[in-house]
């Protein structure tokens, strides 16, 4: 069976085992789930597990095996054969995406098995388990970027989104996802310290509390050039498409026109990089910035809305290992 569920828990027991494998009970607790489930994820969550559930579905159906409910060694060959063509990180996301397909089928998911848990550990010791770091976009290459917005005859409306854009997402650390969410009346009044914006969701705020993030002058200014050329509208959907004659559209720009605009502003800037700019690139630069002025991991942690200090040493380890025990040792003993 390779029905698509979407994602999470069941809202009730797991069913006895005679039932676990009776087609039309899962169909019908998929059913269940998918209504119980509506609304409750956030739009980019669903779509994910609804992709890696259809590459499970497919391979499985390649090899003619049952994806749902799936035998502990279905999952196991799986992950060796996605080990040889994708990341670990990407393999270990389709794990939990099969996973939440079982639970939300009212099954115990394959996933917590030993022969899982054997595959996931072969594919670690063969390609390990460091992921690779987006590439960053620190302040410097930045700056080259913004004076280079719109160079080469582009429109001014488009220049000036893309470069508040930048700007915003330089200082926010927002996520792409996150970054194409903003609204412009929650965009507070700019003063001589700069402005704020509500951020209504995030990854990390799944019940839409809101996080207010800070924008400094530079970029309140380069929003408010942006927002006057497109007709200074007051509410909607802060970054909007926009047509070379400077009409904004209604909706918000999708979100994976972020990197793209990041690596237009970069070739127009003669920016050259190991790797093209990602949607996270914005976030580990100013992560990076932020602790080679000295600011502490707890300050980066609350400007980038880090739940823990992984990702920020993550992004930063070179700096803080030059600022960490050996290099203090290495002073003291005058080899530094």
């Amino acid at each position: 069976m390779t029905s698509l569920p979407l994602a999470g828990r069941p809202s009730s027991p797991l069913p006895a085992p005679d039932l676990a494998v009776d087609p039309e009970a899962i169909r019908a607790r998929l059913e269940d789930h998918a209504r119980e489930a509506a609304g409750a994820f956030a739009p980019n969550t669903v779509r994910a597990l609804a992709a890696d559930s259809r590459v499970f579905s497919a391979w499985c159906a390649g090899q003619g095996r049952d994806a749902l409910p799936a035998a502990p060694e279905t999952v196991a060959a799986f992950v060796d054969a996605m080990a040889e063509v994708k990341a670990p990180a990407t393999v270990r996301r389709y794990c939990a995406s099969i996973a939440s397909m079982h639970r939300a089928a009212g099954l115990a998911p394959p996933t917590a098995t030993q022969p899982v848990k054997l595959a996931l550990r072969r594919m670690a010791r063969a390609k390990g388990g460091r992921q690779r770091q987006a590439e960053p976009l620190n302040r410097p290459t930045l700056d080259r970027m913004l004076a280079a917005a719109g160079q080469g005859g582009e429109p001014t409306a488009i220049a000036l989104r893309d470069a508040a854009l930048a700007a915003v997402a330089y200082d926010t650390l927002l996520r792409r996802s996150e970054l194409v969410s903003l609204y412009i009346e929650d965009l507070a009044p700019a003063s001589d310290e700069g402005a704020t914006i509500l951020v209504r969701k995030s990854k990390t705020d799944q019940g839409g509390e809101g996080t207010v993030k800070f924008l400094a002058l530079d970029t309140a200014r380069a929003v408010r050039a942006y927002l006057d050329a497109i007709g200074a509208p007051t509410k909607g959907p802060l970054f909007r498409p926009v047509t070379r004659w400077g009409r904004a559209g209604e909706t918000a720009l999708e979100s994976q026109e972020v990197p793209r605009l990041f690596r237009k502003l970069a070739s127009a800037a003669g920016v050259r990089t190991p790797r093209p700019h990602s949607g996270h690139s914005t976030r580990v630069g100013a992560a990076q910035d932020m602790l080679a002025a000295g600011l502490e991991l707890g300050e980066v942690m609350q400007a980038g809305s880090w739940k823990t200090v992984a990702m920020v040493a993550r992004y930063g380890e070179r700096l803080l290992a030059r600022r960490g025990a050996a290099r203090k040792l290495a002073v003291l003993q005058n080899r530094a």
